[in-house]
């Protein structure tokens, strides 16, 4: 037995401290509102493992504390372990510092009440590189932890997505749902992004997740003075019969302190199962108030979890309270209605025609490129979805272009091609019959008013107001571009060749962030192994159909060129990659050709940058529901 190094020890430690990104800036937050903060700033970079900068206006450090600040068991939370009984801050231990310290490069800045300066200081190991030097500075402290884990190679190889952890650090958001009283801001370095702030946390709530959220949630409290069983009041908002989604989303605060609880999570999902149809998956937000004395807050090295006294008593009270809330409230349901709508497809063809002889066409030439141009009349030909569509079949006398000559020669000498575009035709009809003649109106005629969220835009048909869903209609979109591109598609070279079993490895961790351990390492990188020979098999037919080019070696070299001028968003390639090799129907032609335009769509489709909406349509993938997929 030997003694271990104290450099390796307080490494070790703090591994189990900060275990990711996502870790840091929950403890650099917490850190924020025990000190009072008003306002809590995130700013980091490639997901944090270049750079994480939390900002806040508290208190202060003070200059005396700077050369004790980053060393382990440290703090001003408390003295004795007898403090732990009654201790109302979210830290206590000392170790979250000291700990990114051994892990990353961590510089402080900070000024206290009534200073007329401020000092910033840097720390590596625990330890002040030099004396704190002074500095011009706003009140309260910044943070900054730079190339977090550039010491432990091989947990920085677990963290090689850089989109692995942003949503996670971005979820530190969920602190404004309790915090009313603190304005909030995430944002990746050089993006912008306006405070969370709100009256009121259920204007927290629609501000964080949305409005389509808020819309379906109920206030509930309960309380238990018994004392032989638990001393509580829970208070919060559950969604109603009305809210669907495929996951939970539960914001779960015990004496202020954001925690998990996992019991008390499945009791409640085990209600609406039982109470709702097809098992619908609620969001639930709860704030929990107990005795100090009877929460045990010393049981994670995160404290992410906490213990409770009569833990099995306070969650079936709350479970009970949970399912008399919905049974009453689920005397009536909403379901989406689409109106038959008046109108026939001639009443378009005259639109056109009218269109075609407006006085628009003699207006003079855009100085604007076309594409940083906003709408603001419906019938500016420059402003209409359909000039991203291609033109239907050419009128009679118009001289063939040679993309056309070249399609008759090739069905000529192949046979097989003929075959090819009879079906990809019948999934265009398919599109064209199943248009809705009000809905195209709308699209056709409208106005653009503007951006609501990242989901939603507002537009303007005649004196109604329309919200749409953005992720939606660009998916749409995408699709019908892949079904009329077919075979006609211009290449993305991509600079290096990518590994697909790297990346379907990525994507299938990236699926299960949640897991613990590697014990499932060994079944990913068989999945991975499968799908990467499934993809080398059909390569030729992705790559003659949509330019997707795999090479002999398993390398993605090209990608489609579905809309001109737009590149998607490259970070999403794992997952379309991932869905290529399972959400495919190869067997059946029509199938195939339409499951992979929607994969294809899927991909190049706009997504919110932010936090997912967890309820409503427009957050549903194809891959998820291959029924949505025609």
């Amino acid at each position: 037995i030997r003694r271990l190094d104290p450099t390796v020890v307080n490494r070790i430690a703090a591994g189990e401290v900060v275990q990711r990104p996502s870790s840091a800036v929950k403890e650099l937050v917490e850190n924020s509102l025990d000190a009072g903060a008003t306002s809590v700033s995130i700013v980091v970079k490639d997901s944090g493992l270049k750079l994480i900068q939390v900002s806040d206006n508290g208190h202060g450090i003070r200059y005396e504390d700077l050369p004790i600040l980053c060393e382990r068991h440290t703090t001003s939370k408390l003295s004795t372990y007898e403090d732990l009984q009654t201790i109302r801050s979210m830290g206590f231990r000392g170790e979250a510092l000291a700990s990114m310290t051994y892990v990353g490069h961590v510089t402080v800045t900070t000024i206290t009440e009534g200073q007329l300066h401020g000092y910033r200081v840097s720390y590596r190991d625990g330890v002040m590189e030099h004396e704190p030097k002074p500095c011009a500075a706003v009140k309260g402290t910044q943070i900054m932890v730079e190339n977090l884990f550039y010491n432990m190679v091989a947990h920085r190889k677990t963290l090689q997505n850089i989109n692995d952890d942003y949503p996670k650090i971005a979820d530190m958001i969920r602190f404004a749902i309790h915090n009313i009283n603190v304005s909030f801001s995430c944002r990746k370095h050089g993006a912008n992004r306006a405070d969370v702030t709100a009256s009121s946390r259920l204007d927290a709530v629609r501000t964080v997740y949305g409005i389509s959220v808020a819309r379906h949630l109920m206030e509930i409290s309960v309380s238990d003075d018994n004392p032989a069983g638990s001393t509580f009041k829970m208070d919060g908002f559950i969604s109603n019969a009305n809210y669907t989604a495929k996951k939970t989303t539960m914001v779960l605060f015990i004496n202020d302190r954001l925690v998990e609880c996992t019991a008390l999570k499945r009791a409640i999902e085990v209600v609406y199962g039982a109470t709702l149809p097809k098992a619908s998956k609620p969001f639930i937000y709860m704030s929990i108030c107990l005795p100090p004395e009877h929460v045990d807050v010393n049981i994670h090295p995160t404290k992410r979890e906490v213990s409770l006294l009569n833990q099995e008593s306070l969650i079936e009270t709350i479970q009970n309270a949970v399912e008399t809330k919905l049974m009453t409230s689920n005397t009536s349901r909403t379901f989406p209605a689409q109106a038959v709508s008046t109108l026939s497809t001639s009443n378009f063809s005259a639109n056109k025609e009218t269109q075609r002889g407006s006085t628009f066409s003699g207006t003079k030439s855009q100085q604007i490129p076309v594409n940083q141009m906003v709408r603001t009349d419906s019938r500016d030909p420059s402003g209409r979805l359909h000039a991203y569509m291609q033109d239907g079949p050419s009128q009679h006398g118009k001289k063939p272009n040679m993309n056309s000559v070249r399609t008759v020669v090739r069905l000529r000498r192949n046979p097989k091609d003929t075959e090819d575009i009879t079906t990809v035709n019948a999934l265009a009809r398919d599109i064209d019959c199943n248009a809705h003649a009000g809905l195209l109106d709308i699209v056709k005629n409208c106005t653009y008013v503007g951006v609501v969220d990242e989901t939603f835009a507002l537009l303007q048909y005649n004196t109604h107001l329309y919200l749409m869903n953005v992720v939606n209609v660009s998916k749409e979109l995408m699709y019908q571009q892949a079904l009329r591109k077919y075979g006609k598609f211009n290449a993305i070279q991509l600079s290096d060749p990518a590994p697909v079993l790297e990346l379907l490895v990525m994507a299938l961790k990236e699926e299960d962030l949640d897991s613990v351990g590697n014990e499932n390492d060994d079944l990913k990188m068989k999945i991975a192994e499968m799908n990467t020979e499934l993809l080398k098999r059909k390569a030729d037919l992705l790559d003659e159909c949509f330019t997707i080019h795999i090479d002999e070696q398993g390398n993605l070299t090209r990608l489609p060129v579905v809309l001109e001028q737009y590149t998607p968003d490259m970070d999403r390639v794992p997952e379309f990659l991932l869905s290529l090799g399972n959400d495919v129907d190869w067997d059946n032609k029509k199938d195939c050709y339409q499951t992979i335009s929607a994969v294809v769509a899927n991909f190049y489709s706009m997504h919110p940058s932010i936090l997912p909406n967890p309820s409503g349509n427009g957050m549903q993938f194809y891959k998820e529901n291959r029924a949505q997929i025609g």
